[in-house]
Parts: C-alpha cells; structure tokens; sequence
C-alpha cells in the first residue's frame, strides 16, 4: 500500500461495527493483528482491571459519546515488529485548562452532530487540534468503547496509519500545549515504563501503567490503551511491574500539574 485510502464499506461496516476498516492485505503487517482482533486489546484493558471500570460507569447512565484517533506512522514493513520509523501521536493538554490540564491524550473530543461517526468525529477532532489533514492518514481498525468515568464519556479509539509523517502543530495554544509523534520504540523501552498510582489517606485510588518520553508522562486512559495495545499486537517487552511510583511526584517532575 502506497498510500492514504478511504474506508472499504464492506470492511467492518466502515466504523458501523468494531473491526478492520479496510483490508488486511493493505495494512502494514505490524498493524494486521490489532485490526484483525480488536477484542484483544479490549481483553487486555479488562485483565488489568478494566472491566471494574465498566461496572462503574454504568453506574452514571447518559455518557457522552466521543472518539480518539490513534494515528500511527512508520514504513510498511515486512513482519509483525513495528519498524524503526514506527511513532504515534500525541497532545499534551494546556496547563492552564481547568480540566485535565497538562494530561497527554491521543486527539479526538465529543461527537458533534452530522459527524460520520466515529471515524468522522476522529478525524475532526485531530484536524482541530493538531492541523493534521484527514486525507494524509488511512483509518484501518475500530476499537471497541470504552468508558472513561471522570470525564464522564465513552470513548470509541480509531487507529489510522499513514506510511511517512505529515505536518501537525499545536492549533490553538489555549487547549494544546504540544502535539508531538512519539516513537514507538520509545514507548516499548522498558527503561521508560512503570506503573503510577495515586493515594488518599493511605488508600490506593489508582494504578494503571505509565510511559516517560519526550519530557512527559503518559499515563490514565491513553497510558492503558497504549499498554492494552501493545500487549494485544505482541510487542511488549519486559519491563519491571513492580516500579511503581506516586503519580503526583511523577507529574510533579515533568510540570505537568
């Protein structure tokens, strides 16, 4: 595959269903497993104590439908490693937003209506935030939702994959203080993974993994699904589980709070 390529409507329902957008034989071999099996990256999620997240959320009814796009970059490769050029991308949040403020995120927001949803509200969103052009990127799998009980949504992840990075930039610096395509080397370094949790008086609130590049932290929602798909794609390497680290020390490091 040489190129972006718009969504094969008899692929997965193009975005209808979760699944394959397009077909396998045009993804890069180190994307097919993740959009041949999205339920795998769901699985992992809930081995990690994801599914007590679900039971929660369903506990608060009238969730907000949103969407991220997880776009990826990197040559099409030969096997199932993701290749040396391989990176994703990412936004950090402004510090000076009253909600989540200096949180790393993948871009994506709210369903707006006459969007194609959800490939459409991806898009949009990255567009938005980033500069990135819709048309520089092909959307090949749709993960299934998942809720996000802080901010009150449920989030439906779009992986697209574009074989050579593009221009991207911060686009409005009052929400987005970085857009940056992070190396996925990087993130699988086991030198830059461990686990954050957060306290209050003495209880564990929270503790899901985290990933340090680039001067951030990545951690929350969009460190657990990277951690859930690396592990559904097979490329996770060893790294120490039992490094686990206060979060607000963490965060504290990089001034991201």
């Amino acid at each position: 595959m040489s190129g972006p390529s718009t969504p094969d409507a008899s692929v997965g329902g193009a975005g209808d269903t979760p699944g394959p957008l397009v077909p396998l034989d045009t993804i890069p071999p180190w994307l097919r497993s993740l959009a041949a099996d999205v339920d795998a990256v769901t699985s992992a999620v809930e081995n990690r104590g994801g599914d007590r997240t679900r039971f929660l959320a369903a506990l608060k009814p009238n969730r907000r439908a949103a969407a991220v796009l997880i776009a990826m970059t990197g040559s099409f490769g030969a096997d199932s490693t993701p290749p040396d050029d391989a990176a994703v991308l990412l936004t950090q949040r402004a510090n000076t937003l009253r909600n989540h403020a200096g949180q790393v995120a993948f871009p994506g927001g709210a369903r707006d209506p006459g969007d194609d949803w959800p490939i459409g509200t991806a898009l949009r969103e990255a567009t938005e935030e980033t500069g990135l052009v819709a048309t520089d990127v092909t959307p090949v799998a749709r993960l299934r939702s998942f809720p996000v009980p802080p901010s009150g949504f449920d989030v439906i992840p779009v992986v697209a994959w574009s074989p050579h990075p593009t221009p991207v930039r911060v686009v409005d610096t009052a929400e987005t203080a970085r857009v940056v395509r992070v190396p996925i080397r990087d993130l699988l370094d086991p030198d830059h993974r461990f686990q954050v949790q957060r306290s209050v008086m003495g209880g564990r609130v929270y503790r899901g993994p985290a990933f340090a590049v680039e001067g951030m932290l990545v951690w929350g929602f969009t460190g657990g699904l990277l951690a859930a798909l690396f592990d559904a794609a097979g490329w996770t390497r060893p790294w120490d589980l039992d490094d686990i680290r206060e979060l607000n020390d963490e965060l504290t490091k990089v001034g991201q709070r």
